[in-house]
């Protein structure tokens, strides 16, 4: 299936667009998702059973409690390995960290970093060093599809999808792939708010909006929700407007699109000093440097 020409096909019916990120942004699953699957599989098949304490703040720290939130997890475990080679716990015990060089090289040379782009890659280069990747990465999909079920969207998610889909364009534009964020989407029944689910498979996220939006519609009628820097890159890197489903504070940020922030974006008044607050309070919440720097 070629993903991305389903974003180049998609035809506006209205006269605006809104991307909307899932994780940790509709769904409270992002501190779920890494907790209780990435980090404890990261652990397992990675060997990091004798310096698990610090793998978990290091993790964390990467995938939730940082500028580095939300991204793909392939480049996101390349952060948290370069992050655990630098501690000094680390470096006092001798710890033996995983070559990461390879997924590196890989990272570096797929445009659609997910699981079957790494199978086959492995497939054809048996390249030891990502055996575990694959095995960590492949464990994490099965687990969350046995296991995640009954997580709900946030309050005041739902009736502000409503809204979204009564006066523009949207489709979902992740990083997850794409058939958990179907039965995800599908088990809350809010599948019908949007015209397409974007994940992974189709690309990044910037891609996602370049393709499916920009050139179709005006730059300030294509908005991107997120709760994560990538994006926030995703929407500048395409000139469009962005708003911030805050860590901690996301039924709050629900609320206020629904109340306001849609309001001005269908009346053309969101770009200009009503986004730069969002922006400033977003950021403020995603820190850059370590705690245990």
């Amino acid at each position: 299936m070629d993903y991305q020409k389903v974003l180049k096909d998609l035809t506006p019916q209205k006269d605006f667009f809104i991307g909307i990120d899932s994780d940790g942004c509709v769904f409270d699953t992002m501190e779920l998702k890494q907790k209780e699957f990435f980090i404890p599989n990261g652990i397992k098949y990675f060997g990091l059973f004798a310096i698990s304490k610090i793998v978990r703040e290091t993790w964390e720290f990467v995938n939730l409690y940082s500028v580095h939130r939300g991204v793909n997890r392939f480049p996101a475990l390349v952060k948290v390995f370069e992050l655990l080679a630098e501690r000094d716990e680390i470096k006092k015990r001798n710890f033996k960290l995983p070559d990461i060089e390879p997924l590196k090289e890989w990272i570096a040379s797929e445009s659609k970093l997910g699981n079957p782009a790494l199978r086959a890659y492995f497939e054809e280069n048996q390249v030891k060093a990502l055996e575990p990747v694959l095995q960590w990465t492949e464990a994490i999909n099965e687990e969350i599809a046995s296991w995640l079920k009954g997580v709900s969207p946030f309050l005041h998610a739902r009736e502000c999808l409503d809204k979204i889909h009564a006066g523009a364009d949207s489709i979902v534009v992740s990083q997850t792939p794409v058939d958990a964020l179907e039965r995800e989407w599908k088990e809350h029944d809010i599948e019908k708010y949007v015209r397409l689910i974007a994940g992974q498979e189709y690309g990044t996220k910037s891609e996602h909006l370049a393709l499916a939006a920009v050139s179709k519609y005006s730059e300030n009628r294509i908005l991107m929700i997120g709760d994560a820097p990538g994006d926030l890159k995703a929407a500048t890197s395409n000139g469009v407007c962005f708003y911030p489903v805050i860590p901690g504070r996301e039924s709050d940020s629900w609320k206020r699109l629904s109340e306001e922030g849609l309001d001005r974006f269908f009346n053309d008044n969101y770009k200009g000093k009503y986004e730069d607050e969002l922006l400033a309070e977003f950021r403020s919440a995603l820190p850059d440097t370590p705690p245990w720097k």
